[in-house]
């Protein structure tokens, strides 16, 4: 009778300790966009997994049909094929995309520019082989680029003012597929998770434990990836994180590094010294676009933008080898993260 007390004992024990066990962490990861992508979360409510799994492959394919110009069959691309002048149906999410960008553009007077693949290409950057053009070149590519060229009739239509014209919202669309991506969650009952695409990634709630959701941001060097700086999101409200940087994809030619950001006002890749902006924001859509338009003026510029929009930014320039950063004020009192010691 003892040694069956014990037992209900022992039992009792090991019961409690799994009742105050917190619930462990959830990971999904796949292939997408041309990157990795990969979910954290943790609920006390059950959740089908292999079906959530299934849901977010299925949402990828289906922005993928809509915004990708790696395919010829996707809506973008059959609006970059045609020549017409008329109005084309490409539908409420690319016309939106295209209207976040277009107050973006406005504000860095068209440096951020969602038409200028075919600079991008004509420097060599899409076949990743350089190719610096002749200034005659670069013009006669401009003069088909500028997203003024571009406006929205009604809600869900497109109209080029230019013929061979194109649009790539590459530089927005990922931010977007994060939003997405969260929205899911939110969906099948989930209100704490990290949610990642490529680096780019929105937060939500806390850890099992009550802890805040870490982010690491890259020290912005060639070679080896090594951490410079961790973020803990101290909101429990949607913030995302989106890192833009020179540092990854670049040229080097004659002792200059020409960066596969390029500056649609001009033609050519960017030549300041910043190397990376990240932006933290409540819409992952705007940290996104936000971010490349920033590292596309520059942090001198940027900040004077970062300061009349609002924005939390950290700037981070490269002299010779060595880093530099600068922040925005909201970055300094951000509500949304805090800067781990």
């Amino acid at each position: 009778m003892r040694g069956f007390k014990n037992i209900l004992l022992l039992s009792s024990a090991l019961l409690l300790a799994s009742c105050n066990r917190p619930p462990e962490i959830i990971k999904l990861t796949g292939q997408a966009q041309g990157t990795s992508w990969s979910i954290s979360f943790w609920t006390d409510k059950p959740v089908a997994a292999q079906q959530l799994q299934l849901a977010i492959e299925n949402e990828f394919s289906r922005i993928d049909q809509l915004m990708s110009t790696y395919r010829d069959d996707s809506v973008i691309s059959q609006f970059n094929q045609q020549h017409s002048l008329q109005p084309v149906t490409v539908g409420e999410e690319l016309v939106q995309l295209v209207e976040h960008a277009r107050l973006i553009s406005q504000a860095t007077a068209g440096c951020y520019d969602l038409t200028v693949q075919p600079l991008f290409e004509l420097w060599g950057f899409k076949a990743n082989q350089f190719n610096q053009p002749e200034v005659t070149e670069i013009n006669q590519t401009l003069s088909s680029t500028g997203l003024q060229h571009v406006t929205s009739r009604g809600s869900d239509t497109l109209t080029k003012a230019i013929s061979t014209l194109q649009i790539d919202v590459s530089s927005i669309a990922q931010g977007y597929s994060v939003e997405r991506l969260a929205a899911m969650m939110q969906q099948y009952g989930v209100v704490n998770y990290l949610v990642e695409i490529g680096g780019e990634l929105i937060t939500n709630g806390h850890k099992p434990d009550n802890t805040p959701w870490r982010i690491a941001i890259e020290r912005p060097l060639p070679g080896a990836q090594t951490l410079y700086k961790v973020l803990q999101m101290t909101t429990e409200q949607q913030a995302a994180v989106m890192t833009s940087g020179t540092y990854r994809h670049y040229f080097s030619a004659d002792g200059k590094r020409f960066s596969h950001i390029i500056d649609g006002r001009t033609g050519w890749p960017v030549q300041h010294n910043t190397v990376s902006v990240t932006v933290v924001h409540s819409n992952a859509t705007l940290a996104d676009a936000w971010s490349t338009a920033l590292l596309c003026v520059g942090r001198a510029q940027g900040l004077a933008l970062a300061e009349e929009h609002q924005l939390a930014v950290l700037f981070i320039d490269e002299h010779n080898g060595d880093l530099q950063q600068h922040s925005s004020a909201l970055w300094q009192k951000s509500d949304l993260f805090t800067e781990a010691q």
